[in-house]
């Protein structure tokens, strides 16, 4: 990784609302999420590291590219991470091919540039609640593009969607959606395992210890997933027909580079 004594890393973060850091914190106290999480972990083996935060809660693939890309670039990264693609597949008119494309032309722009890259592949929906039991085979498809484009450009990835533990609902907040605490700091994990951060290893792929009843299933799940729908999947859908996104009027959290102390 680019970095060392004579160097000062350049760390910046592109995406949507996982990168952001939504579901570790909040909006009064800050948000923190897997790439300040990331950042911590790379910090103590690059002395003066500058990080830069660009990613956007409700940003689809092309948004990110659009509006996130070139202001990356001109911060000169020696290091980025890109994820995107979640908010696209919950779209009705969802085309794997499209959204890979937006994500193949940030990671070409940015390894042309000289910055070593990251990404991540995704779980499946339907692990995590039965209700996105369709979207599955669109997660997969834009899973496999997602590894072909980064071999394509030298990107790295962490396939934080493989392990069974993403199933384990502490991984993630009430809306199933955004990864919880615990969850960002697993994908920090994952992603600094991938890039091969000194000390980091496979134990982020690990379950966790066994806590409290086991969640329900069959009928008995029936409840709990509309009560789901209700508070969660149904305010989505009213935003995605009035074409607003929980990101409007919002603005990158950390768009300069600042020392990591700073946070």
């Amino acid at each position: 990784m680019p970095g060392g004594d004579a160097h000062v890393l350049r760390y910046v973060a592109l995406g949507d609302s996982q990168t952001e850091g939504v579901g570790d914190g909040d909006d009064f106290a800050g948000l923190r999420g897997w790439a300040d999480r990331l950042a911590g972990l790379l910090a103590p083996h690059h002395p003066g590291m500058l990080y830069a935060n660009l990613a956007l809660r409700g940003r689809l693939a092309g948004q990110v590219r659009a509006e996130q890309l070139a202001p990356a670039l001109l911060l000169r990264p020696d290091l980025a991470t890109v994820v995107a693609g979640v908010n696209d597949l919950l779209r009705p008119r969802f085309d794997a091919d499209e959204v890979a494309g937006h994500l193949e032309a940030t990671f070409a722009a940015l390894t042309a540039h000289g910055a070593r890259v990251a990404t991540l592949t995704f779980p499946d929906l339907a692990r995590i609640t039965p209700l996105a039991r369709p979207f599955g085979p669109r997660v997969a498809a834009l899973n496999e593009r997602i590894r072909r484009a980064a071999r394509r450009h030298g990107v790295v990835v962490a396939e934080t969607g493989r392990p069974a533990v993403v199933t384990d609902p502490r991984l993630w907040t009430t809306d199933r959606l955004h990864a919880s605490p615990l969850g960002h700091q697993r994908i920090a994990e994952a992603v600094a395992h991938a890039l091969g951060v000194p000390g980091s290893d496979e134990t982020w792929t690990q379950p966790l210890p066994p806590h409290g009843a086991a969640p329900p299933v069959g009928w008995r799940a029936v409840p709990g997933e509309l009560r789901w729908a209700a508070s969660f999947l149904g305010p989505w859908l009213v935003r995605r027909l009035r074409r607003r996104s929980s990101g409007d009027g919002r603005t990158a959290k950390r768009p300069q580079l600042l020392p990591f102390t700073a946070l």
